[in-house]
């Protein structure tokens, strides 16, 4: 093996963080955690939100400075004070959320912040020669003259790869690369990590889905709370381990769901559709049904009118064409309080920007839609403070949030609490339709252990459910239909015990298996 990659630049053999230390006000972030990946390796990364795991890549891609301990790279003490310094070095790092800019091509993006071979001549042809070697190479299949508004989201993730192996990373940083990719991407990329490995990069691979780390590292380190549990080889672990070290306790990971008792049909929608935030229609002709006792998962790729969907249903959204009955009643068009009257609740995707007011308090955010009703006010008038904060009280205990007291502020809390104190407003109401529109995205573990067991309660209970998630261990675990969303039509209903995760990856591709096999 030689010291240098088939890009030509050279090999980080090892890299070392030694007692790294993260202090922020008020906050031991990382507390003296040791890491280390050598070349040719997928080490795991693994803890729950909070635990310091992107703090800690962020410094060793000198987004933030370590407050104690050092970082070695081939033996040798290094100090990285920016990205530009990590670049340097040999690191890259695939971010979750894409930085690529829509309107340039992939020649220009992989560009962008480089230098010309030619000064102050554009070389876009060198770039996209260079680029045509490394897709070749890794079969990273994409085209360089290609805008990147017009790419796939797994082609737009192969940008980001080949402009961090185009600027010399020998070492890549990949923060949860799958979230966003159907079955058949994960696969390909899968494939992708593996040639890089076997050809001499070191990869760290930060992820929440368990089957997916045994299935591609060699090493898992796992944090909590700032610290390092323990280093182990993958061979030894399992999913339920990996879990148990990441909470602390034991965790359940597959549901018992019993029969539920369904009863007549709460949520009817037939041939709506809807104009997305695009100005474009982002429904098309959508029909669906849900009973009482039952949860419909919606399966598919972000952007494909989930989205749009959810929203319609809420009342935030209007309904250019169809109708929408809730438990018979024609509410088509209805406004967000009228339909919150007919028994609808909404737990939102965006927690932050649709479902809660940041500034106020977790009572005052408890009682947003209900603040004007008794007991909480009089008349209308005056607000009844003392029945805010006990049922403000009553909510924390029933739902396990953790915050310091009612009167805290709704931003000082963790994702996954904030999501359970959305949850308890929603169900406070007896909802007839609960639409949960990605209920554990960005929360841990254990926060979405809690959450899949009572959207179970409430679907025993005979709520009616729309799930709507991008995680398909998710959607299979709970739903008892399946509809797959794809450039915002219905492309398939399925039962869940009926459909493989490759073939909710085909339909969410817009095509089926067969085809899906016959091109790849």
């Amino acid at each position: 093996m030689t010291d240098l990659l088939p890009s030509g630049h050279r090999r980080i053999s090892s890299l070392k963080m030694q007692g790294i230390v993260k202090q922020f006000p008020g906050v031991l972030a990382v507390n003296r955690v040791d890491f280390d990946v050598s070349s040719g390796e997928i080490h795991a990364l693994l803890g729950e939100n909070g635990a310091g795991k992107s703090t800690l890549m962020k410094m060793l891609y000198g987004l933030y400075q370590p407050d104690g301990g050092q970082i070695l790279i081939n033996d040798q003490e290094v100090q990285i004070k920016s990205p530009h310094d990590a670049i340097r070095q040999g690191i890259g790092m695939i971010h979750q959320h894409f930085m690529l800019v829509p309107s340039l091509t992939v020649a220009e993006n992989v560009a962008l912040g480089m230098k010309s071979s030619r000064g102050w001549r554009l070389d876009l042809d060198v770039v996209s020669k260079r680029i045509h070697e490394l897709s070749a190479l890794y079969n990273l299949k994409v085209e360089p003259q290609i805008p990147v508004w017009q790419l796939a989201v797994g082609e737009q993730q192969r940008v980001e790869i080949l402009r961090a192996l185009y600027r010399g990373a020998a070492l890549l940083i990949l923060d949860e690369p799958t979230a966003v990719l159907t079955p058949q991407e994960v696969d390909d990329l899968i494939v992708i990590l593996r040639k890089m490995a076997a050809d001499g990069h070191a990869l760290i691979f930060i992820s929440h889905k368990l089957h997916e780390v045994l299935a591609i590292s060699q090493r898992v380190t796992v944090l909590r709370d700032g610290q390092k549990v323990d280093t182990i080889p993958t061979s030894s672990a399992t999913k339920a381990s990996l879990a148990e070290m990441m909470v602390g306790r034991p965790v359940v990971l597959e549901y018992e769901r019993p029969q539920a008792q369904q009863t007549g049909e709460r949520l009817w929608l037939n041939d709506v559709s809807a104009i997305s935030d695009r100005d474009e229609l982002g429904l098309r002709n959508v029909s669906l049904s849900i009973c009482g006792g039952e949860i419909v998962g919606v399966a598919g790729v972000s952007g494909n009118g989930q989205h749009e969907l959810a929203q319609v249903i809420a009342g935030l959204r209007p309904v250019k064409t169809g109708v929408i009955s809730i438990n018979g009643q024609n509410v088509t068009g209805k406004s967000p309080s009228a339909m919150n009257k007919a028994g609808v609740s909404y737990v939102p995707e965006e927690r932050m920007i649709d479902g809660v007011v940041k500034d106020f308090t977790v009572a005052e955010n408890l009682v947003l839609q209900d603040h004007g009703r008794k007991p909480f006010s009089w008349a209308g008038l005056v607000m009844n403070f003392r029945a805010i904060i006990r049922a403000c009280i009553a909510a924390i205990r029933a739902f396990e949030i953790k915050t310091p007291s009612p009167e805290t502020a709704i931003k000082n809390l963790s994702g996954g609490n904030i999501q359970k104190l959305i949850l308890a407003r929603e169900l406070a109401r007896k909802p007839q339709v609960l639409i949960a529109a990605q209920p554990t995205r960005g929360v841990d573990i254990g926060a979405s252990e809690y959450i899949h067991h009572r959207l179970l309660e409430e679907r025993a209970n005979g709520t009616a459910i729309l799930l709507i998630s991008e995680d398909l261990d998710e959607i299979r675990a709970l739903s008892d239909r399946i509809v797959v969303m794809y450039e915002g039509r219905i492309v398939g209903e399925v039962a869940r015990d009926a459909v493989s995760v490759r073939e909710l990856g085909a339909m969410m591709a817009g095509t089926t298996l067969d085809k899906a096999e016959q091109t790849g």
